[in-house]
């Protein structure tokens, strides 16, 4: 089942890396960055996370909830959350129920060789729960900055349709 844009973002319950439980129903009213990386620790995923962190301060002015999420047990997301300092949840989905879910598990090719991995893919989930727009090829240094951007555009153009409707 491949997910679009506009459609309900799919439910689910992971836990963090000190194993507080999220739902994505508990973020309703807030926009989600719902981010799936392949491995704890790797470079591309310390440079796709240090670059969230490291502009958390305009997610959250933006009302932005950053969520995390890989495969990899809740330990090793504990030693790579200290490690970098990052303040957001990173969600163990060892079962990989959500990467399922979301369409972010599947064949991967590293060096001629065929496995199963997670895909670096993002969802941007609005207030409402529904996916405002899907990253399907994330460059781990550019994501921020491309996800602030786009949550600015589309609220600067909620904000013009809203105002076009009153007027």
């Amino acid at each position: 089942m491949a997910l679009n844009v506009g459609d309900r973002a799919p439910h689910f319950t992971l836990p963090d890396q000190s194993g507080e439980r999220h739902k994505l129903s508990s973020y309703k009213g807030k926009w989600v960055l719902l981010y799936f990386y392949p491995k704890d620790d790797t470079p591309g995923c310390t440079k796709e996370a240090c670059a969230l962190r490291d502009h958390m301060a305009e997610f959250e002015k933006l009302n932005v909830a950053i969520l995390g999420v890989s495969v990899d047990p809740i330990k090793s997301h504990a030693r790579f959350a200290e490690k970098y300092k990052l303040p957001f949840p990173l969600l163990s989905d060892e079962n990989k129920q959500v990467v399922n879910l979301y369409g972010a598990w599947g064949k991967k090719k590293f060096m001629g060789r065929e496995y199963e991995g997670t895909h670096r893919m993002s969802f941007l989930i609005d207030p409402r729960g529904k996916i405002a727009k899907i990253y399907a090829k994330v460059k781990p240094a550019e994501h921020a900055e491309e996800v602030l951007n786009d949550v600015r555009g589309l609220l600067a153009a909620r904000r013009s349709s809203a105002t076009k409707r009153h007027s």
